[in-house]
């Protein structure tokens, strides 16, 4: 029950986070500036990047070696099976990027407003996962006040970058016609997958114990899929790169120091 509130906490703020992310739209005008939303997505591809090496790949090689095993090998495995795994989503699932009028995934007849959320929410999974592990991985130490300050640092983290990653969905809706009031409770609706996915890991977690090493690693490699594939590529997209690349930086830095600080 402890691990459940811990895990119902963690997930409960990065989901706050993101809709606090998208009520910007009730301070900025429909046409927002190209500039903004580079800042917003870099800095969260940069917290993600260093929460998927610091939060999830040092521990998940760190188990395995505490367990007598080669501690390169689960995190190679199973950092390859997440890539695997959002890799299959994004074939299957239909969804549509706000900066691209291509839809991706299986031939669909969903509305346009379904498959903008859809891209959203797929990519939420892994985040959901990763906090959720990380405080089943914390609870399977029992007593080791370091193992839930380093689960607490990563939920921290991802809770920071998901209130830029929230504006980030809720704005490009907004310039897309909708209203503030709905672009935000869609903005909203993408993040409900985080909670749902963390307290799932919690259930199972007494199945998955053997195998935690593969699954930090598994999370580690969808987050990082979601970044190479989305985030880094649209925060370069127009005149304003320098300022996409300055602020993944200062992303990484931010959950670097986070996890060194409370880890």
């Amino acid at each position: 029950m402890n691990s459940f509130l811990w895990v119902a906490g963690g997930t409960g703020f990065i989901f706050l986070m993101t809709s606090l992310g998208s009520s910007m739209v009730f301070f900025f005008r429909k046409q927002t500036g190209r500039l903004l939303q580079t800042i917003f997505l870099g800095f969260a591809a940069g917290i993600m990047i260093s929460a998927s090496v610091f939060g999830l790949l040092v521990p998940a090689i760190a188990e395995a070696e505490a367990k007598g095993e080669t501690g390169w090998l689960p995190a190679a495995g199973g950092f390859v099976l997440g890539v695997l795994f959002l890799l299959l989503l994004d074939k299957l699932i239909p969804h549509l990027h706000p900066s691209s009028n291509t839809r991706e995934g299986l031939s669909s007849s969903l509305k346009r407003t379904t498959l903008l959320v859809s891209a959203v929410t797929l990519h939420n999974i892994p985040e959901g996962m990763a906090v959720g592990l990380s405080f089943a991985l914390a609870a399977n130490h029992s007593g080791d006040v370091a193992a839930y300050s380093s689960a607490m640092a990563l939920a921290l983290g991802i809770g920071i970058q998901n209130f830029p990653e929230g504006a980030a969905v809720a704005l490009p809706l907004r310039r897309e016609g909708f209203s503030a009031r709905k672009s935000f409770l869609l903005g909203c609706l993408s993040g409900l997958v985080e909670p749902v996915f963390g307290l799932l890991v919690v259930f199972i977690a007494a199945f998955i114990a053997p195998f935690m090493p593969w699954l930090l690693a598994f999370a580690a490699g969808a987050m990082l899929y979601v970044v190479v594939e989305e985030l880094i590529p649209e925060a370069h997209l127009g005149e304003h790169s320098n300022v996409g690349t300055l602020a993944v930086m200062a992303g990484f830095l931010v959950m670097m120091v986070l996890d060194v600080a409370l880890g």
